[in-house]
């Protein structure tokens, strides 16, 4: 299992928010492309880099610190924040970022995710799907809608995609612990799984790692590494002793 540490950039600052809220915003430094590179000289195999302007306002105000991070940093980074059309999906390839992450314009217009799968392949895309009590969340998790996660999981299959990324935002940022019986559920769906939100211990990964079978083959990790709840070396030294 690949343990992904997260870099979430929002007025070109490196932080963390609690279930996606702003006024619980935690700063833990003013040079994201530092902590990106702290990441990797730490053995991180990949960088999950979000880009929390462009998820709330759909306007990125970090495009140049995204870009030196994929250009500076020597290791895969996946990005997601505020991709909304294809326009975006080719300049943040550009940039040189291995995966794009899309996540609310898989909800409103899906058309966009089938042609992004089907210009770069579905080992490139990656869909975002954010969960609190089982539907969706858009918009940077501002807006609840009425759809139910298994079935925009069994929609984005429909449109190619193979690899998901799954967050119940009520955990994110809270150190609870990941959503286990998500994760089951989601297990029948035949997707690669990244698992996120709430990860707060080296124990949390070991009992996803059980998951693993079931499709869940990375999880990101935020909170926990900013706050010194557990280190990123020991964590990857844990999973490749398995």
């Amino acid at each position: 299992m690949i343990v992904i540490p997260a870099v979430d950039i929002r007025q070109g600052n490196s932080v963390r928010l609690k279930q996606g809220k702003i006024d619980a915003e935690t700063i833990h430094s003013t040079d994201p492309v530092f902590m990106a590179k702290l990441w990797k000289a730490k053995g991180a195999q990949r960088i999950h880099i979000v880009d929390l302007d462009g998820a709330f306002n759909g306007i990125s105000m970090n495009a140049a610190i995204i870009k030196e991070i994929c250009g500076s940093v020597e290791v895969p980074i996946e990005v997601g924040g505020g991709i909304r059309d294809m326009k975006r999906v080719d300049e943040v390839f550009k940039w040189g970022a291995s995966y794009v992450i899309l996540g609310t314009v898989a909800v409103y217009n899906p058309e966009i995710v089938r042609k992004a799968v089907e210009k770069y392949g579905p080992k490139k895309i990656i869909a975002a799907v954010d969960a609190k009590d089982g539907k969706v969340a858009i918009g940077g998790w501002k807006e609840i809608t009425h759809i139910d996660v298994f079935e925009l999981v069994k929609k984005l299959k429909e449109y190619g995609v193979e690899e998901i990324l799954y967050t119940d935002i009520s955990r994110d940022g809270m150190l609870t612990g990941p959503d286990f019986n998500g994760l089951k559920k989601l297990s029948g769906s035949g997707m690669r799984i990244i698992a996120s939100g709430g990860i707060k211990s080296i124990d949390n990964l070991i009992k996803l790692k059980e998951y693993e079978k079931d499709g869940v083959f990375a999880a990101i990790v935020g909170s926990a590494l900013y706050t010194d709840d557990f280190k990123l070396e020991d964590a990857i030294k844990t999973m490749e002793s398995f």
